[in-house]
């Protein structure tokens, strides 16, 4: 019999060992006695069963390939019930579902960010933009006026169409808040074999919060400068033996560092959140889980700030601080999704699982546009000539409802001696929008301006409505045919009957197929090595109800190639990815505009790196880096809706650079453990310039005064810094968070034409603590 030596060096190895060897990817899932559990072989285990038959590490790592015990002990296969499992932490991820199938990011052979609970957290995110900031190679549109709501880019391309709650397209548009969420992944590359109609930039996957066979419980209250104020619960409760229950609470207060000069109103934001979710069967063969959500929004809008016609950049004319609005304006919502999860696990490696979803987005805003030769009066408005208001500002009452249907059957089995995994599926949506501007209950003048009031829609004006149904069947293998060498194989047809109020075009019909290819390889469990092909398409027939017919809809291609390692026994991810992404029959989808081609065709070409976990127990990092060389290759070719003419726009933005995509993003975040429960850290977000312009029209292309180069309004490059420090106690902690440590100015956003660009948040300070019980 040995001892074991309780140092810190013998005991670092063993407790990340023991760590690493029950994660969920180190293990097999499979019934016993109609309960779902994870076994683990027994090598996993040699560390934690060397501890315990008295053997000391040391021994144990000279004599790991052929350990006997004494007495002849062996080490059997280790089943750990599933309802002992519960949310992991830090940066890394080892589960998604993002591939449709429960697997480890790892081996999805396509570029995947996963930002977890922890990373969030860390960071005081509230929203889902605020979350994103850690994904390189995004950038973000500004909203109100345009696409309302979350409007990002990914790799230069919209991903407004490509927004999922839980697999379940969630393309609505409202603000969307993460209090209620576990992760979100973030595939990139064209996704519609996976998901259906998209884009070329990738999917972006919201993944629930979902409730578990333990009692845990937390409570917190955040306070911070620009008056911030933000109340949490996360209550999670065993109900029985399989059968838990899990509420998620959130209300949130937010003021602004930008103010009207002449009344002193801000633009502020109040978000109100709850969530339930009840399972049933948990751990079992048979699971079912309901959930519901339920958020509302009483926003005052921040429109943004307004560009020189001279310079191209934000206007000097106004400090950076000055906002155009009222306490007049509104911003409010209300957004109710329902659904209910089934999954049979037939055995350990083939599962049915489906979803049914009812969701209900109601929105109306108000907001008022800036002006950059002119001031706000106490009213917002900017007055003309003849003293008649010109700025009434951009109106919207919309109610968009959803049913949604998804059924996918994955399975595992061997064909002349090679494995498979296969899954697939079925889909159903249906959508009924309606959407219409607001009656103006005021007048048009500096003693009369515009009022208007949340829903209380136009009386005049003519509503757009929008119902349409959409059919997919989609199926995809992987195959290992030689070993550690995988092909993987997929394809989707979507179908698509929309109706629209609109005389112009009132019906779209459309049969799409979708395609996913990969070949990849394993030489180690720990690398993986892949090149994949994936194509989308877009109608643009759903989201803003706008169609070009008879032009062909979007497609979209994307190559990659792409490598991914585990470092540090598994606790550190690297990834790599080079990648060409074209799309052709780019919309525009600014709802303030008509239908109209952007480009013909356009391309990004991009290198990708990030890393994700632990490099050491005590210090963890999250980085991206993201350079993205994006160009215009075919200008745009537009269809008159009465004279069926085509024309094509200025050839001159041929070889430019497409909008608010720059050349460069990157992100790092990073904490290190002092002793004592002290935590340090911080991080920056860089992003380079940003073009702002609609490349669709005919006319002249942007250019400076008395000169003919290509230069569009500009949002400039920036570096913000955040920092962080916490104390943590076994079941309480208290943090300070430093947003925008340096006091910068930067430019977080642009609208769609490039008009304008929103400042981000200035210098903010956040102290909060959390309970846990």
């Amino acid at each position: 019999m040995y001892d074991l030596p309780y140092s810190r060096h013998t005991l670092r190895p063993l407790v990340r060992a023991i760590r690493n060897s029950l994660l969920p990817g180190n293990a097999r899932s499979g019934l016993v006695d109609g309960r779902l559990v994870r076994k683990f072989s027994s090598t996993r285990l040699l560390p934690l069963a060397a501890m315990m038959a008295g053997l000391s590490f040391s021994a144990l790592a000279e004599n790991s390939s052929s350990i006997s015990l004494e007495d002849g002990v062996e080490l059997p296969e280790v089943n750990v019930r599933a309802d002992e499992l519960v949310p992991q932490e830090g940066y890394q991820a080892t589960t998604t579902r993002v591939g449709k199938i429960q697997e480890n990011p790892h081996d999805v052979p396509q570029a995947v960010t996963t930002l977890t609970r922890t990373l969030m957290d860390e960071q005081k995110a509230g929203s889902l933009r605020e979350a994103l900031r850690n994904v390189s190679g995004l950038t973000f549109n500004a909203a109100e006026g345009g696409r309302a709501g979350d409007n990002m880019m990914l790799r230069g391309f919209y991903t407004y169409g490509d927004i999922y709650l839980d697999g379940m397209r969630d393309t609505a548009q409202y603000n969307r808040e993460i209090f209620n969420l576990e992760q979100i992944d973030v595939l990139r590359g064209a996704g519609a074999m996976l998901f259906g109609r998209g884009q070329a930039g990738g999917v972006i996957n919201q993944v629930s919060k979902v409730p578990y066979l333990a009692d845990r419980n937390s409570i917190g209250a955040s306070v911070g400068s620009d008056d911030y104020r933000q109340l949490n619960g996360d209550f999670n409760k065993r109900l029985g033996d399989a059968m838990a229950l899990r509420v998620n609470l959130m209300t949130r207060d937010e003021g602004s560092w930008r103010s009207n000069p002449a009344n002193g109103d801000e633009p502020e934001i109040h978000r109100d959140g709850v969530a339930g979710s009840f399972g049933y069967g948990l751990g079992t063969g048979n699971e079912f889980i309901l959930s519901h959500v339920r958020t509302e929004t009483d926003d005052i809008p921040d429109y943004g700030f307004p560009f020189d016609a001279t310079t191209r950049e934000p206007t000097d004319n106004f400090e950076p601080d000055t906002y155009w609005g009222t306490d007049l304006n509104f911003d409010e919502s209300e957004t109710n999704v329902s659904t209910a999860t089934y999954t049979h696990r037939f055995s350990s490696d083939t599962a049915w699982r489906t979803q049914l979803r009812k969701g209900d987005y109601e929105r109306s805003y108000w907001a008022r546009t800036p002006n950059a030769n002119q001031a706000p009066n106490a009213e917002g408005i900017v007055v003309g000539g003849n003293g008649v208001n010109t700025n009434a500002g951009p109106t919207r009452m919309m109610d968009y409802e959803t049913l949604a249907l998804q059924s996918d059957f994955n399975s595992a089995f061997k064909a002349w001696g090679m494995p498979h995994q296969y899954v697939v599926g079925v889909e159903y949506l249906n959508e009924d929008s309606f959407r219409s501007a607001l009656e103006n209950l005021g007048g048009t003048t500096v003693g009369d301006p515009p009022l208007f009031r949340p829903y209380v829609g136009t009386t005049t004006g003519v509503p757009v409505e929008f119902d349409a149904d959409s059919y997919a069947i989609f199926g995809q293998d992987t195959v290992e045919f030689i070993p550690r060498w995988k092909a993987t194989l997929g394809a989707r047809r979507d179908y698509m009957d929309a109706e629209y109020s609109s005389d112009t075009s009132p019906r779209l019909k459309y049969g799409e197929w979708s395609t996913r290819a990969a070949l990849s390889f394993h030489p180690t469990d720990e690398t993986n090595y892949y090149l994949s092909r994936s194509d989308s398409f877009s109608p643009t027939a759903d989201l803003y109800q706008l169609t070009v017919e008879p032009l062909p809809p979007e497609r979209s291609d994307v190559l990659e190639l792409g490598a991914k390692w585990l470092l540090q026994d598994g606790d550190l991810a690297l990834r790599a990815a080079i990648y060409r992404a074209e799309k052709e029959w780019e919309r525009n989808n600014d709802l303030e505009a008509t239908a109209a081609i952007l480009t013909k065709k356009r391309r990004t070409d991009g290198l990708e790196l990030e890393a994700a976990g632990r490099i050491t127990d005590k210090w963890q990092v999250f980085a991206g880096l993201a350079l993205m060389n994006a160009k215009i290759l075919e200008v745009a070719e537009n269809v008159n809706a009465n004279t069926g003419v085509i024309t094509s726009a200025n050839p001159e933005y041929k070889g430019k650079r497409a909008r608010n995509t720059p050349p460069y993003t990157a992100n790092i975040w990073t904490t290190y453990k002092l002793s004592d429960g002290w935590k340090v850290g911080g991080g920056a977000e860089a992003k380079g310039e940003r073009y702002g312009y609609n490349p669709s029209g005919a006319g002249a292309i942007p250019t400076l005064p008395g000169d003919t180069e290509f230069h569009p309004n500009t949002a400039p490059s920036y570096v913000r810094w955040d920092a962080l420090v916490s104390y943590e106690r076994p079941t309480w902690e208290v943090m300070l968070n430093i947003q925008n440590l340096l006091d910068d100015v930067w430019y977080d956003s642009l609208y769609d034409n490039g008009a304008f660009t929103i400042p981000g948040t200035g210098r903010r300070f956040i102290l909060s603590g959390e309970y846990k019980f």
